[in-house]
């Protein structure tokens, strides 16, 4: 038995799960709605203010599908409750990010600065104080897309080995590597 499966998803008040004839899971909250299809084999019981997973056989393929559905729809009450917030630094002499509307114009050391459109569905902050690196501030309720974008972000210009220059995640910790030996 997946023992994340298992566990049942609690729904607080102000959120509403339904599930339809179609294996489509419907959350909604103060925050917004989200909707997730579901396997068909995979069947959803929403009762007593708990989201419930119970699978049909002990496949390989129905204990992983048990417990990834368990996290989606719990990622997704928790998304329509609280929302999600994912950081990210530009580390790199010169790097600078300006945002305006869903649309963030960024400078990585390329000859070219790189224009990223965000999706609409995402709120996207940028910070820019003295002495410290540019931050890109993503907000949203759906944490699979937050963390495409921030992906996606990071890809652009991934932070190296040698001096840590790039785009990464805030907090996130790169294993520098030594440099060039000197000559003899």
């Amino acid at each position: 038995m997946s023992r994340i499966g298992k566990q049942p998803v609690v729904v607080p008040s102000g959120v509403t799960v339904t599930v339809n004839g179609d294996n489509v899971v419907t959350v909604k909250g103060p925050k917004g709605e989200l909707k997730q299809t579901i396997d068909r084999d995979i069947t959803v019981e929403v009762k007593d203010n708990q989201v419930t997973f119970v699978r049909p056989t002990d496949q390989i393929r129905h204990r992983a599908l048990h417990g990834l559905y368990r996290s989606i729809i719990s990622n997704l009450v928790k998304g329509v409750t609280d929302g999600y917030v994912r950081k990210l630094e530009l580390i790199g002499v010169g790097f600078k990010a300006a945002s305006q509307g869903n649309v963030v114009d960024l400078a990585l050391g390329y000859s070219h600065n790189i224009i990223f459109e965000i999706p609409k569905e995402l709120k996207v902050v940028t910070a820019q104080e003295k002495g410290q690196n540019p931050i890109i501030t993503l907000e949203g309720i759906d944490k699979q897309l937050i963390g495409q974008v921030a992906a996606k972000l990071r890809s652009l210009r991934k932070p190296e080995p040698y001096k840590g220059k790039g785009v990464r995640y805030v907090g996130e910790i790169v294993r520098k590597k030594a440099g060039k030996a000197a000559g003899k």
